[in-house]
C-alpha cells in the first residue's frame, strides 16, 4: 500500500466515515478542514518494515494464491 493511499484511509477513519453529511459542500469543508488541521502538524510516514520483510510477505502471498487458484480449478 503507497503512502497515498494510507493517508486517504487516515482521512476516512478520523474525519469522514461517521459523519452525516447535507450537501457535498459539507464534505468538501470538512475535509478542507481536516487536511488544514492535518498540515499544522504535519510528520513524514516512516517506513517500519525492511526490504527483506516485505519481499518474504510478497512470496508468501504469492505461495498462498497458487494454492487457491490450484484448489479452485480441481
Amino acid at each position: 500500500m503507497n503512502q497515498i493511499q494510507i493517508w486517504f484511509g487516515i482521512l476516512t477513519r478520523q474525519s469522514i466515515r461517521r459523519g452525516t453529511f447535507s450537501s457535498l459542500n459539507v464534505l468538501v469543508k470538512q475535509i478542507r478542514d481536516y487536511i488544514s488541521s492535518w498540515n499544522q502538524e504535519a510528520k513524514p510516514f516512516t517506513w517500519t518494515a525492511t526490504a527483506d520483510e516485505v519481499l518474504a510477505k510478497v512470496r508468501l502471498i504469492k505461495t498462498n494464491v497458487k494454492k487457491l487458484v490450484n484448489n479452485n480449478s480441481k
